[in-house]
Order: structure tokens, then C-alpha cells, then sequence
């Protein structure tokens, strides 16, 4: 089996106007060619904005852009029949279809209802105002457009514990639905950050209504039969959601499935207990994107010579539990003026990719801006705009050819300087191995004791930073180096 590598296929500045399935039909081919063996879809569904939506202000799960709704048939990305076409390619290309799920609130609802409401305090969610007021809320999705077809459920205030805007009186914040539901206050197994993160925005889902939940599982079947290429799902928000509904919802899509299903799920905290907590209580039938490491990326990326390279991998999921384990550098939430803003400095960036591409633990997921470029215009928090250009990581496409060319057998690790690590794959009877040495200061250089195996054997850098060649003697010991503030991947000759 291949080493799995997944791409997230989109940016949350992705140009709109339906030019995503197309693309993405357009380049499977060469993405199999390189490496690419799953990718990741952006939400695929209506949302709120319509034809302009990155997808995660869900409105219509059941419409994959398919009727006139909000302001346009197609979704930003394209419509149904792009969708599917994409899918297809990926799948002809032997290519995972991983669909993006937003499941924990609804947005752009057709009707307001009348609603009882308790007030809460935004920045600490356990302090509920003991007053029950009267008021409307956007709360009634009855799809009048699609009219029934894919499933007549009609959502209304009993299938959400919270919203942030009330009218009549009109008042923004966060605001407990009272229902018979809701009676306990908010879903437990969330995160506890402001108190209880059950609520995270727009009509905030309540699992606790048994009829809301079947629906969803219903939709998870529906999307796997309309979507045939489905391989996986990478799940949203899963800290506002609580744990013991997911552990439900994955045990159903995998029943009703005939092969084992990739699922991935953002939990984003930088607290690695708080992962591994997650993980528990889903009896581990999910990955998580490892979060802290990210960071630490996105920290040495800043500190230069000053961080301390042997640490990299310290208080990080894949340290901790690499079954579950998914690697990454960058996504749309971490990019340049986004929520969770922490890019990760250009020159650093191939060192990281090789951190997670090269190792044998955890499987790493690439962004899209880093294999094709991006560059586009927002307003940042101070209210100034900013021109942001993601240049393309020049070494990245032979960095995920090395994955599958080299980065095979035992692995051991020499990081044991604070400037300069490395670390070896030993390969198999079959497949190759490598050698992997990065700094992040002054050239860098290591010593290697390799083994017999390897006596007398010429080696050469497959990313071509450097231009000599290093020979092992017949012990199998060879000094390798890199280029100052770099990362070289010695192959065999």
C-alpha cells in the first residue's frame, strides 16, 4: 500500500465562480502522478452565501449545488455535475474522495419563529441568565425550493439549543434556546474553553433531539450514494460538538460502508490532553489533525536559530499516539488573516513538510497554496487590508515524490542538536530508504553510523541543494550535510 498522502484541495481565498470541480478534475491525474493518494474537498453543499460560500455556514446539506437556492444553483466551487465529475476522476486516478462535514450549526434560515430565550454571557457560557424573554430568531429551515426531494425534514427552534441574534427586541450575542431540549443548559462532552464550547455560532445543532440525529445519519448515507467516490470524511468543529454523537455518527457511516472509511477530525487546541481526551471518547474511531505541532512549526518558522530543532515534536499528537495522528503545516484556518492565523514562514516550510512527509508516523495532509500558489486581498483585525502572496513551496512536489520513492523501513533519529537534527529510513528488501538533515541556523552537518548494510554505498541530494556526493565507508559510517536554514533528502545512488 502507498504511504497515504492527503491534499486539502482549496483555500479559504479560493477564487469563486464554479472553477474548483473543474480544477480539480483537470489536475487528478498528475496529482496520482506525483504522489497524491487522498484529497480533501472543501464543504460541497449551499451555505448561506451561496455561490460565494467557502461552505461551512451551512445551509442545505441535501443541495450539492443543485437548486436555485440562495442567489444561485452552483456553490462557489461548482455544480452538482462538476462535483460528481471530479469525484469520478479522482476515483478513475486511484485518488480518495474525503467530503468536508459542517454539522454543528445551520445558517441563512427561511423563516423566524417565536422562541423563548435565556440570555448568556458570551465569555463564560455556564453563566445563564435566569430570565426567560420572549423574541424571534432564524430558526425555521424549510427549504422551499428543493420542496421536499432528498428528505422532507423541515427544521425548526427545537432542533437548536442557541443562536446569536434575537429580534424583537434585537439584540446580538449568544443566546440559550429554552425548548425540550435544552432544559440542562448546553451539550456536554464539548471543550470547557469559555465555560462550555457548545455554541459556536449561527443556529447552533442540538444532538440532543433524537430526530435531528438520525437525519444527520441519514445525510451521511445519502452523500455516500450520490457521491460514489466517497473514501472518507474530515469532520468540523468537533470541539463545539459533543464527543459521544460523533462516536455514533462514525460508527453508522462505517456500517453502512463497504471498505474502511479515512475520517479526520478538527479538534483545534493546542493542549495535547485535550486531544487525547477526544480520542478516548470516540474509542478512537477518528484522527485529529495534530494542532500543538502546527504550532511549533509556525514557532520555529519565527524564531530562526533560536528555536531549539530537537524539540519539534515535543507535547505533539504525533509524539503521543501517531495511529491517530494527522500532519500538517498549514490549512485555510491557519493562513494569513483567518481565525486561527499562524502561517508558517516560507523558509521553513520545506523543513516542515519534510518533518511530515519523510517520518513514519502520522499521515500528513498538504495545502493547496503551498503546491500551487495563492495570493488575494482581506481586511485584517486592525481594519487595514493586506495583500497576502503564498508562493508555491519549490521543493514540496519532490518532497511528496520522495514520500513514495524513499521514505520506507525503520526509522532512526538523530536529534540531538538544538540547530541541526536528522534522521534515517532504512529501507526495505523491496523499496529504498533515505537520509533526511535540516538546519535551521549555519550549515549543518552530521555524522551517521548507518550500518554494514550500507557500507560503501554513494549517495546524492534527491532535492538538489546540494551538489556533491557522500560516500559511506565500510562500516557504513558517512558525514551528510545541509545548506544553512535548509533540508537535503540523501537517496542512493
Amino acid at each position: 500500500m502507498r504511504n497515504p498522502t492527503l491534499l486539502q484541495f482549496f483555500h479559504w481565498y479560493y477564487p469563486d465562480g464554479g472553477k474548483l470541480w473543474p480544477e480539480v478534475a483537470e489536475k487528478a491525474a498528475s496529482l496520482a502522478e506525483i504522489g497524491i493518494t487522498d484529497v480533501w474537498l472543501p464543504p460541497a453543499y449551499k451555505g448561506e452565501s451561496g455561490g460565494y460560500s467557502v461552505g461551512y455556514d451551512t445551509y442545505d446539506l441535501f443541495d450539492l449545488g443543485e437548486f436555485e437556492q440562495k442567489g444561485s444553483r452552483a456553490t462557489k466551487y461548482g455544480d452538482k455535475e462538476q462535483l460528481l465529475a471530479a469525484t469520478e476522476a479522482l476515483k478513475s486516478h486511484g485518488i480518495g474522495v474525503i467530503l468536508d462535514v459542517v454539522l454543528n450549526h445551520k445558517m441563512g434560515a427561511d423563516e423566524k419563529e417565536r422562541v423563548q430565550i435565556n440570555r448568556v454571557n458570551p465569555d463564560n457560557r455556564d453563566e445563564i441568565d435566569d430570565e426567560v424573554i420572549e423574541a424571534e430568531a432564524w430558526t425555521r429551515f424549510t427549504f422551499p425550493v428543493r420542496k421536499g426531494k432528498y428528505s422532507k425534514f423541515v427544521w425548526d427552534y427545537k432542533c437548536f439549543s442557541g443562536v446569536d441574534h434575537i429580534e424583537n427586541p434585537d439584540e446580538n450575542g449568544v443566546f440559550k434556546i429554552v425548548n425540550d431540549y435544552t432544559g440542562e443548559g448546553w451539550n456536554e462532552q464539548v471543550d470547557d474553553e469559555l465555560g462550555n464550547f457548545d455554541y459556536l455560532m449561527g443556529a447552533n445543532i442540538d444532538f440532543r433531539n433524537h430526530a435531528v440525529t438520525e437525519e444527520l445519519k441519514y445525510w451521511a448515507r445519502w452523500v455516500m450514494e450520490q457521491i460514489p467516490a466517497t473514501t472518507g470524511f474530515r469532520l468540523d468543529a468537533v470541539k463545539h460538538i459533543p464527543a459521544w454523537f460523533y462516536k455514533e455518527w462514525i460508527e453508522h457511516v462505517q456500517e453502512v460502508n463497504d471498505e474502511p472509511l479515512f475520517i479526520v477530525a478538527e479538534y483545534w487546541s493546542h493542549e495535547l490532553d485535550k486531544l487525547q481526551q477526544y480520542i478516548d471518547q470516540v474509542d478512537g474511531k477518528t484522527m485529529l489533525f495534530d494542532a500543538p505541532l502546527q504550532m511549533n512549526f509556525h514557532t520555529a518558522s519565527k524564531q530562526g536559530a533560536d528555536y531549539d530543532l530537537s524539540q519539534i515534536f515535543n507535547d505533539t499528537l504525533v509524539a503521543a499516539d501517531p495511529w491517530h495522528a494527522v500532519t500538517i503545516v498549514a490549512n485555510h484556518d491557519t493562513q494569513p488573516l483567518q481565525a486561527l492565523e499562524a502561517p508558517v514562514d516560507p523558509w521553513f516550510k520545506p523543513l516542515a513538510y519534510a518533518l511530515i512527509l519523510l517520518r513514519e508516523n502520522g499521515v500528513p495532509a498538504l495545502f493547496y497554496p503551498d503546491l500551487y500558489g495563492a495570493s488575494y486581498r482581506d481586511e485584517g483585525d486592525d481594519g487595514e487590508q493586506y495583500e497576502i502572496n503564498m508562493p508555491v513551496v519549490a521543493e514540496l512536489e519532490a518532497l511528496i515524490r520522495a514520500r513514495q520513492l524513499y521514505a520506507h523501513g525503520v526509522q532512526t533519529e538523530w536529534f540531538d542538536h538544538a540547530n541541526c537534527v536528522a534522521f534515517a529510513r532504512s529501507g526495505t528488501e523491496e523499496l529504498p530508504g533515505c537520509v533526511v538533515i535540516m538546519s535551521n541556523g549555519d550549515e549543518g552537518e552530521k555524522v551517521l553510523e548507518l550500518g554494514e548494510n550500507f557500507a560503501g554505498k554513494r549517495w546524492f541530494d534527491y532535492l538538489g541543494h546540494r551538489e556533491e556526493q557522500v560516500e559511506s565507508d565500510e562500516s557504513g559510517v558517512a558525514t551528510f550535510r545541509c545548506n544553512p536554514g535548509s533540508v537535503s533528502v540523501w537517496v542512493l545512488e
